[in-house]
């Protein structure tokens, strides 16, 4: 029986490490994997010691409230891997608390790979040096970053992204409709304001606030607000309540994929939920608000004019951006009503979201476990 260390920090790490593990048992079934993981890695087999809500904390003074249940779950799980020794750890993205554990389970003879390279080139360019000492090799979702581990002398292999493998390169807009119970003619407006407690805090009454602006222009407008848990829907269901309005919301237990699939177009807090819309070749308006403190801290590191995955994958500004002090109601619902009015920008971003699908596709499962696997030898 082999045994690898496996630990995600939140739901796209869980997507992504649940795939990997399917190519994996594939190859190996004899393969377990223990660790801190999420319910679709959970559902492939995974046994997870901890919760992995445990881990989803973003931001510096977030990190800050939660750090020493962190320091003190992370040393916890570095004891148990010692005292049971995996043949390998995998450290699914979480970079900040995967790259300690990576580091002291290296020095101790264990071989770790990282899956999903953290944005080293949009922010704290010089962690790749870090990366060095805790990482036997990466595995990178994105075309322009083996170079970056190539140059300092890192163990990569490309990978591609599982979205790009999952998602068809034309999009199935009246299938999710069916799905949903939405009329084909109606307009629908997909609403992703993240899938953290304090991301739907920062976003929930924002985004109610531009709903009503764009009524206000589309009274045949639907809007669709997919949310994972009961917290994140009482959140946005209070903010409902505070405008006192009767919009056509529609908040969604899960079905993100759907709601995205099914919209004209998407507002979306940055994150993965970026990449998803794109592959689904959706114009979207990229936003996010954190604590200004936080977001001070960042811009001062930032390497990148863009945030959103989709303009960085085509290196240009694509779709809008609106981060921040930018991030008003009056601003975003400008932005979303231009981009439906704009049929050529409409034609020019499929188009360029499709060329990004199909670098994408890489049958990333496949690729990272026979990269894995040469490790098991």
């Amino acid at each position: 029986m082999l045994r690898i260390g496996i630990v995600a920090g939140e739901a796209s790490g869980d997507l992504l490490g649940s795939h990997l593990m399917q190519a994996l048992k594939l190859k190996r079934p004899d393969i377990e994997f223990v660790g801190i993981a999420g319910p679709k890695m959970m559902a492939e087999g995974a046994l997870s010691l901890f919760p992995i809500e445990r881990l989803s904390v973003r931001g510096y003074i977030e990190v800050l409230k939660h750090l020493f249940g962190l320091l003190r779950l992370r040393r916890k799980l570095l004891k148990y891997y010692l005292k049971n020794r995996p043949d390998l750890f995998i450290g699914v993205d979480a970079p900040d608390f995967n790259f300690w554990l990576e580091k002291k389970l290296k020095k101790k003879g264990i071989k770790t790979i990282h899956y999903v390279s953290p944005s080293i080139w949009a922010w704290r360019k010089n962690r790749v040096n870090k990366i060095k000492h805790a990482v036997s090799h990466m595995l990178a979702l994105f075309p322009f970053e083996p170079a970056l581990y190539e140059k300092a002398g890192i163990a990569v292999t490309y990978v591609g992204h599982p979205l790009a493998d999952i998602l068809p390169i034309v999009p199935d807009v009246v299938g999710a409709r069916e799905i949903l119970k939405l009329k084909a003619s109606a307009m629908v407006v997909a609403m992703l304001p993240g899938s953290r407690q304090s991301e739907v805090q920062q976003h929930a009454e924002l985004f109610v606030k531009t709903a009503k602006l764009i009524y206000a222009e589309y009274p045949e407008a639907i809007f669709l607000v997919p949310l994972i848990t009961r917290e994140t829907r009482q959140i946005f269901e209070l903010a409902i309540f505070h405008e006192a309005e009767s919009l056509p919301i529609q908040i969604l237990f899960g079905h993100a994929h759907d709601a995205m699939e099914a919209a004209d177009v998407v507002i979306v807090a940055s994150g993965t939920a970026t990449l998803e819309a794109a592959l689904l070749k959706k114009p979207m308006v990229i936003t996010y608000r954190m604590p200004n403190l936080s977001w001070q801290l960042l811009k001062r590191m930032r390497l990148q004019p863009y945030v959103g995955l989709p303009n960085i994958l085509a290196g240009k500004f694509v779709v809008p951006e609106l981060l921040q002090d930018d991030s008003t109601p009056e601003k975003l619902a400008e932005a979303t009503i231009k981009l439906i009015s704009d049929s050529v920008s409409l034609a020019e971003i499929r188009d360029e979201f499709t060329k990004i699908h199909y670098a994408l596709k890489q049958d990333t499962a496949e690729k990272a476990a026979n990269a894995i696997l040469a490790y098991l030898k």
